[in-house]
């Protein structure tokens, strides 16, 4: 599956500031080996992190959804020596894969795993104690890691939420993954917090910033 061309993808990428040798070898495994591994952000998602967090100043991230650990080192990489990430995953395979590329990076200190299930897991963090989120996990909990996420990012605090196009089916959902994407745009879109923007990045990647 690719979400635009290969080759306007490729030209992006040259473009782009390079994954690590590291990255770029997780990235591959990861294609190698996983069933899905389209679940991987890629690099130009995750190159738009590392600047997000670079140009906002974020020092504390919460990432819904690790899968194999890309975009945690890629967000780890980006943030200050006392930066922190948390990151929640359910599936045990996906945690034992990233914590392996964890222990062979220098950014294990900064990354914390919280495992089970999201939403039971934000429960368990302060109220506006986030620069920055990264949502890119179960389709159909979109809504909810939108409604309690929010209150757990800090004012000014920037949230991005990965898939957000489905690869177009949020035009005329018809399925139980596209109809929680397209109610969760209407959730952003309508609330009166926040400053949203929508771009056609790879599969659509929804950025809001929480202004109150």
């Amino acid at each position: 599956m690719h979400f635009i061309s290969e080759d306007i993808e490729q030209y992006c990428k040259d473009y782009s500031i390079s994954d690590s040798d590291l990255l770029k070898e997780l990235s591959k495994i990861t294609w190698e080996t996983e069933e899905i591994p389209q679940m991987l952000c890629g690099s130009l998602v995750g190159g738009f992190l590392q600047m997000l967090i670079k140009i906002s100043g974020a020092k504390r991230v919460l990432e819904i959804g690790m899968f194999t650990g890309y975009s945690t080192l890629k967000m780890a990489e980006a943030l200050p020596a006392n930066g922190e990430i948390h990151s929640c995953e359910l599936m045990e395979k996906h945690i034992n894969t990233a914590k392996g590329w964890f222990e062979k990076s220098n950014m294990k200190h900064k990354i914390t795993i919280h495992q089970g299930k999201a939403i039971q897991s934000l429960e368990n963090f302060r109220v506006s104690s986030f620069d920055l989120m990264f949502v890119d996990a179960d389709k159909t909990g979109y809504p909810e890691y939108y409604r309690k996420g929010t209150m757990l990012l800090k004012k000014d605090g920037i949230a991005v939420f990965d898939n957000m196009l489905w690869c177009g089916s949020v035009l005329k959902p018809d399925d139980e993954d596209s109809k929680a994407l397209r109610e969760t745009a209407e959730l952003i879109k309508n609330d009166s917090r926040l400053e949203q923007l929508l771009l056609p990045v790879r599969d659509g990647v929804m950025i809001y910033r929480k202004i109150n």
